[in-house]
């Protein structure tokens, strides 16, 4: 009996130790703003893995169609890559947010200096497009005490979400885009990715039907309050 009972714990503490590392709500390890606390018909869309030099641009038309500004999550190596998209970007008015410069499976298991040396490397090619606030979506949104230390020792802000479009899994257009007006709410933080050959068309229906429901996309900075240290005091 008591070895069963030693066995349920350590089945029960591996289980909290995973959810609380691959559920970025959790805020076991880092408290991350996943949902504006507004009854105000707003929500935010952001983007992840980009920028890509094919698809980003066609998101972003679509985003001048409506006239909405979002936050793309990019990746420092794609940065470099693609300088004219990042020039787009933040020419446009978005938000960039720091997603690592390799975007690895490994991230969460490097070292604290390794992970540090790869998020400044990432930061530095942020830093070319205007000194953007300090917002971080760590890769897969896995949180863990070493990037619990990086993100307090860098001064980041991290950014969860509230809807995953999970529009990276090969689905059909339309199940994703019922997926995610099934949990359109007030403050809503909405996940998608500008790297998906579909992901234009797929805004192009969100923001018309947001539009049609009478709700505002509106930026990160005006949903949180994310302090800005690259802002000069007045």
């Amino acid at each position: 009996m008591g070895w069963m009972m030693f066995l349920f714990l350590v089945v029960c503490i591996m289980a909290f130790l995973f959810y609380a590392s691959f559920n970025i709500h959790s805020g076991v390890y880092v408290k991350a703003l996943c949902k504006g606390d507004t009854d105000k018909r707003v929500v935010c869309l952001t983007f992840d893995d980009g920028p890509d030099p094919e698809y980003t641009p066609l998101v972003l038309d679509i985003l001048k169609k409506y006239r909405v500004k979002a936050a793309f999550f990019c990746i420092g190596e794609k940065m470099r890559e693609y300088p004219d998209v990042m020039e787009r970007i933040m020419q446009e008015g978005h938000h960039i947010g720091n997603h690592t410069d390799k975007h690895s499976w490994k991230y969460p298991f490097l070292s604290q200096e390794k992970m540090t040396d790869d998020l400044l490397y990432a930061e530095d090619s942020l830093l070319r497009y205007g000194g953007p606030l300090l917002i971080f979506r760590p890769p897969f949104g896995v949180t863990n005490p070493t990037i619990a230390r990086l993100v307090a020792k860098c001064g980041y802000t991290v950014i969860g979400w509230s809807i995953r479009s999970f529009d990276t899994c090969g689905e059909a257009e339309d199940k994703v885009f019922r997926r995610i007006v099934r949990q359109i709410e007030p403050g809503a933080v909405i996940l998608l990715h500008d790297r998906m050959p579909g992901c234009a068309s797929l805004v192009d229906r969100l923001l018309e039907h947001l539009k049609e429901k009478d709700y505002e996309v509106i930026p990160l900075d005006k949903m949180f309050d994310i302090h800005n240290p690259y802002e000069e005091d007045l």
